[in-house]
């Protein structure tokens, strides 16, 4: 068992090296799988969607799929033990974790950045076996691990994670997530009341019809959606499957190809489509090979803040709200709450601030003694060069600095093109392993626009990081390990059905069944088993599918086999969602 923890405190049951190497704020999401836990019903509905999908995918599906679930150690008979899961993906240098239902996508992406593969520990109740909007293992699992077998699709989605969790949310996003989260609890919970659901499905919608324009993680979710999600590759007249949510959904992956579901061509484009996670998708977007997703992708983040940097980067971070980095010229990163920033007359960034505790790092390592104990105040910096230079802070050697007066322990005085003005005692510096000069550190100094006094001698050192310009501002931290995100885990947690007698007696019964598959003994019992359900209904039908299995070809049970068919026909004529079922299963409907 590993000494890792995840959000709870509780040791998990599982370990690899990828995770160990996690950064904290990402292991507090990791939550122990519990495989004890899953009831044999569990295990009926795992075997049943796989075994149904994997008939049905054969022919199309993306071929690295089926090769992917024998490289990924995923058998179709049992849900996968998460400890296994490791011990293969290990050799392609990924890893899974489990977590308690939906995470935040930023964290989501982190994960993926990390080559980690995050799983839902819980499973779909029986009722919502077809489709379920919240994550479960069968969707992760079955879905997302097999196909990163694939090298191709595997760099794809790491790289989608690097660029993913760099995007700017909105505070609007958050609600909506929380939202969502909630809904996904609540439905997957058999004894939630449906007016609760009613106003789950009413909060969403009113947050949806006034979210405002688009964040980078909204837009980048989409492409998300309609990629990893929900994507096809391969020709636009015989696509093939790729996307998790087509590959572990028994009904979507055959509406899919229906003449009905619009084709599109992959493209940019694709961020501007919304989705419903709650409802069949009327279009989707095929895309020729992998390495097409990941030009469309750099497209994407072209129109970033993490690339474009300047003004339009900081108001993204500045609209946030929430932690970030800003990197400037030099090389050096910036990590913090940014709260203001100024611009030139050319509209240039000229000096940000960041309030609350912040933290200096270079090639994404914190610098020794610039963390966030330090700068626990804030920090602030002023951007550009000086008036009338025109070699650029960063590169000044030797020579310009005695040049400029800034010899150590001697005052200057100077004004940068902002028009800002800065005047201390020079202490020195620090530079990079670029050779660029990342800090200038003064004492007794002023710093002032206009009327505005921007750092005050009675503040202490006013350590000014070095850059003509903001090259990237990015959506978390650069180091961390030295800062920590504060992205605490969802407090709302998945339910923890508690079954009521009833309900205990028939995941008995499946178990029963199960025993008698997994040890080939006493099959004479099944028709026993089966006259203890009361009914064939939405929650025995699938007892009775695995005992009909184990029954045929057995000739003095045939009389049973019959009558239970029989059954079964009646039971699809009541529930139209049962019929769709066995139709899957080739039972007449």
């Amino acid at each position: 068992m590993s000494h890792l923890t995840g959000a709870s405190s509780e040791k998990l049951d599982y370990s690899s090296p990828v995770l160990e190497s996690l950064p904290p704020h990402l292991k507090a999401f990791m939550v122990p799988q519990h495989y004890e836990n899953y009831t044999a019903t569990d295990h009926a509905v795992w075997r049943f969607v796989m075994r149904r999908n994997v008939d049905y995918l054969k022919t199309v599906a993306h071929k690295s799929y089926l090769e992917g679930l024998e490289k990924t150690g995923i058998t179709l008979d049992k849900i996968p033990s998460v400890k296994e899961m490791n011990d293969i993906l290990g050799r392609i240098g990924w890893a899974a974790c489990t977590v308690d239902g939906f995470i935040h996508p930023q964290a989501f992406m982190e994960f993926q950045a990390y080559k980690v593969l995050v799983i839902a520990a819980d499973i779909r109740q029986i009722e919502h076996i077809q489709y379920t909007p919240a994550p479960d293992i069968i969707h992760e699992a079955a879905g997302h691990a097999p196909i990163i077998a694939d090298p191709d699709y595997a760099e794809y989605l790491r790289y989608f994670g690097e660029i993913g969790c760099r995007a700017f949310s909105s505070r609007r996003d958050f609600e909506l997530f929380e939202a969502i989260r909630h809904l996904s609890i609540i439905k997957e919970d058999p004894y939630t009341p449906e007016d609760e659901i009613r106003e789950g499905e009413r909060r969403i919608a009113e947050i949806a019809a006034d979210m405002g324009p688009p964040s980078e993680m909204a837009l980048i979710r989409r492409l998300h959606w309609w990629t990893v999600e929900y994507g096809l590759i391969g020709p636009m007249e015989a696509p093939k499957i790729y996307g998790a949510g087509l590959l572990s959904s028994i009904g979507e992956s055959m509406w899919c190809m229906r003449p009905e579901v619009k084709k599109i061509p992959y493209t940019l484009e694709a961020m501007y489509t919304d989705f419903d996670i709650t409802r069949p998708q009327p279009q989707l977007f095929v895309t020729p090979d992998f390495d097409h997703l990941k030009d469309v992708l750099n497209q994407f983040a072209d129109t970033m803040a993490l690339r474009k940097g300047g003004v339009y980067g900081l108001q993204k971070a500045l609209e946030s709200g929430y932690t970030c980095t800003v990197v400037l010229s030099s090389g050096i990163q910036i990590s913090g709450t940014l709260t203001e920033y100024r611009q030139d007359p050319w509209g240039r960034p000229s000096y940000v601030r960041f309030t609350g505790p912040a933290s200096l790092a270079y090639n994404n390592r914190q610098i020794p003694g610039h963390g966030a104990d330090y700068h626990k105040e804030g920090f602030s910096t002023i951007v550009g060069k000086l008036r009338g230079v025109e070699a650029r802070l960063e590169y000044w050697g030797p020579e310009e600095l005695a040049s400029q007066g800034f010899v150590e322990g001697q005052r200057v005085h100077c004004i940068f093109e902002s028009g800002i003005e800065l005047e201390g005692r020079y202490e020195g510096l620090l530079r990079g392993e670029n050779g660029k000069n990342l800090l200038f550190r003064f004492e007794d100094c002023t710093v002032r626009h206009g009327e505005a006094i921007l750092f005050r001698p009675e503040w202490g050192t006013f350590d000014m990081a070095v850059g003509h310009g903001v090259v990237s501002v990015y959506s978390g931290v650069a180091d961390p390990w030295a800062f920590p995100l504060k992205f605490e885990p969802p407090r709302e947690k998945t339910h923890k059905i508690q079954y009521d007698a009833q309900m205990r007696r028939l995941h008995d019964l499946y178990a029963q069944v199960r025993h008698i598959r997994l040890t080939g003994e006493n099959f004479d019992q099944l028709p026993h088993i089966l006259k203890q359900i009361p009914e064939v209904n939405l929650h025995t039908w699938l007892l009775v599918v695995e005992a009909l299995e184990l029954m045929e070809g057995k000739p003095h049970l045939q009389g049973e086999v019959e009558r239970w068919r029989r059954l079964l026909q009646e039971a699809a004529e009541r529930y139209p969602s049962l019929a769709e079922l066995l139709q899957f299963q080739g039972q007449p409907a």
